[in-house]
């Protein structure tokens, strides 16, 4: 299989295998319509899916050589050098075992896994086949996150205090999703492990390994009905917290605060905020980096003295962003396929880490310890940074 060391010669496109046909393959900010913009890099060559004739579908409908109806026959009979696992919540972690077993690099979309023990595994499995794992969400690829993370590192705000962070919408039942959404609701799913992890993977991205959680949580509907597509009207039985608030803690009295929850139907509030003893720092969300706002706005505070700053928001000159951001507009979802073929290319560990991934589960599942407990509970999981 291909290793991880780098090399000056050409390299052939990486050879990938789609696992799940479902919305994040196909939808227009999913990985099948934007690896067009990567073929050079990386090409969809064989995809599987259990629904019954769905794989052999969308196998026609992008151009992909070869369908499958499981996982076990794609890594049995296709050429393949990776595979993108891009299957529920709950199956992520023993799918992603097989996949590693077969000694393929592997792509996964979030979260990890659902327990400390199926990462473990994960991590240990890649290990023994000396391949990458490139874990989902992406956001910390984006330019504007990259250029968070250096604004604060660099002491744009001083010392950091605070940062909120933004995540959550009002769930799949409530936005005409195009599949059936009840797995969302139920156990071993759930908003935080859905769309938590996004603001998690950010706070943790920007801001290093935190060292201990705080939470609430608890489940504010027990039925919902689905609003709009083909399951409009459908009850469904949510038996997953729908509703958590987290406090991390990262040392040094910084603090964090995310949420998790599929009952915010509506804000205008910035993706994330960073509060530091000279300034502010304001993240926008924008996939591709448009929009009524500049993707990053610093505010800086007036120091004392003669010869002090006015406090105000400064003029952030964010040019050297654009292209890359353009590029994160028009490949989407694919980005993770090509992080992994860059990193390959390269000879690099991804950015996108499987130990910050660790981290962010570590986190979710300590956070619900909290919320049943009433206690902060310590963090054992870290990461380079």
């Amino acid at each position: 299989m291909t290793g991880i060391q780098g090399s000056s010669a050409p390299r052939p496109p990486l050879r990938v295998g789609v696992l799940g046909a479902g919305v994040i393959a196909t939808a227009s900010y999913g990985v099948l319509p934007n690896m067009t913009h990567i073929a050079d890099k990386a090409q969809v060559t064989a995809i599987a899916d259990t629904v019954p004739g769905r794989a052999q579908a969308v196998a026609e409908r992008f151009g992909i050589p070869r369908a499958f109806g499981s996982l076990t026959d794609m890594l049995a009979r296709a050429d393949i050098d990776a595979v993108a696992n891009l299957t529920p919540i709950p199956v992520h972690a023993e799918l992603s075992l097989e996949i590693l077993a077969s000694g393929r690099h592997l792509v996964t979309e979030k979260p990890l896994a659902t327990t400390m023990a199926g990462a473990d595994a994960i991590a240990a499995a890649a290990r023994a086949a000396g391949v990458l794992v490139v874990c989902s969400p992406p956001n910390m690829i984006y330019p504007s996150r990259q250029e968070a993370r250096r604004l604060v590192a660099a002491g744009a705000v001083g010392r950091v205090a605070l940062a909120k962070v933004r995540a959550s919408h009002a769930g799949p039942a409530a936005m005409g999703w195009p599949l059936d959404p009840a797995w969302f609701y139920q156990t071993g799913s759930g908003p935080l492990f859905d769309i938590g992890v996004y603001g998690l993977d950010e706070l943790t991205g920007i801001l290093g390994p935190a060292r201990r959680v705080a939470a609430f949580s608890g489940i504010t509907q027990r039925q919902r009905p689905v609003v709009g597509g083909p399951f409009d009207g459908q009850v469904i039985d949510v038996t997953a917290d729908d509703n958590t608030v987290m406090m991390l803690d990262f040392g040094q009295s910084r603090f964090g605060l995310a949420d998790g929850t599929f009952n915010m139907h509506a804000t205008r509030a910035p993706r994330m905020e960073v509060f530091g003893r000279e300034g502010t720092l304001v993240m926008h969300y924008n996939t591709n980096e448009t929009g009524p706002h500049p993707p990053l706005e610093l505010y800086q505070a007036a120091t004392p003295g003669p010869a002090g700053r006015p406090g105000g928001w400064a003029e952030l000159d964010l040019s050297h962003l654009d292209r890359a951001q353009q590029h994160v507009g028009r490949v989407r979802r694919a980005l993770l396929i090509e992080h992994l073929a860059d990193c390959l290319r390269e000879g690099r560990e991804p950015e996108l880490s499987l130990d910050r991934a660790r981290h962010v589960l570590e986190i979710m599942i300590k956070a619900m310890e909290s919320a049943r407990t009433g206690q902060a509970v310590g963090l054992e999981t870290t990461f380079a940074w």
